[in-house]
């Protein structure tokens, strides 16, 4: 008798990452309602970790005091115009890097020897080259954005399937028509990847730089409630930020997701 043909079922649905709506929002709710029941019971001490709903009151607060937009506006100014500047130059000199062989020898020694450097330890020497005013805070976020930039650009392009390359080089393609069909859309997967990581980097320097000589913004925020040990205005500061990295994460994968549709 002839076996029936039966259908292979992927493990995993093919590793494709299947999209669970309200599971992560749902993880929330669930932590925030652990910590609001363990402040009110004392099972966590109030000294440690305040309650919720105050951190909420204090948004509230922050908003009709018209104090939440006059911090969050230039932390923002700065996060977008460092990072814009970082991220640009990071994948150009990643993209030279990855294609040309006299700027991979050139630099990649030197992005290799300044990658490691801990940028926030260069705020005092960007303080004194470019003075205390938003030109030191611009710099410190770019450039703490542009080398992990470079590394994930030019390794994103060393990754691109050589086998791809020469199909196209075997049907005559110009070398322009290369890198713009097959290598920077194979590329693209590691570079949207490095940026995440870019974009969070620079998150924490623009606290960094926003604690040295800044009147208003999150981190400025921050440093005067640890400063006064306010909990509430502590933690609501710390929520902004961590709104700010889902943000980015969000807009991150948005890109992807229309960017990337080749791979689904």
């Amino acid at each position: 008798m002839p076996e029936t043909a039966q259908k292979v079922t992927f493990r995993g649905g093919g590793f494709v990452a299947e999209r669970k709506r309200g599971v992560g929002i749902a993880v929330f709710v669930i932590l925030l309602l652990l910590a609001e029941w363990g402040t009110r019971t004392g099972f966590i001490s109030a000294l440690t970790l305040p309650r919720p709903s105050d951190v909420a009151y204090t948004f509230v607060e922050l908003y009709n005091s018209g104090l939440l937009f006059k911090h969050l506006v230039p932390s923002l100014t700065r996060l977008l115009v460092g990072a814009a500047l970082g991220a640009t130059f990071g994948i150009l000199i990643g993209v030279l890097i990855g294609l040309f062989s006299l700027a991979r020898a050139g630099l990649v020694p030197l992005v290799a020897a300044i990658f490691p450097i801990p940028k926030i330890a260069l705020l005092p020497l960007f303080v004194i080259w470019f003075g205390i005013d938003e030109a030191s805070k611009y710099a410190l976020i770019a450039f703490g954005t542009f080398t992990p930039t470079v590394v994930a650009t030019y390794g994103a392009v060393d990754n691109v399937d050589r086998t791809l390359i020469r199909m196209g080089q075997s049907f005559g393609l110009s070398w322009r028509s290369i890198v713009a069909k097959i290598v920077l859309p194979g590329a693209m997967p590691g570079i949207l990847s490095g940026l995440r990581i870019s974009l969070t980097i620079a998150i924490i320097l623009l606290v960094a730089a926003e604690m040295l000589g800044a009147e208003y913004g999150i981190g400025a925020y921050i440093l005067q409630a640890g400063s006064l040990y306010d909990l509430e205005r502590l933690f609501a500061g710390v929520v902004i930020l961590s709104i700010l990295g889902v943000i980015v994460s969000t807009g991150i994968g948005a890109i992807e997701r229309r960017m990337l549709r080749w791979r689904v």
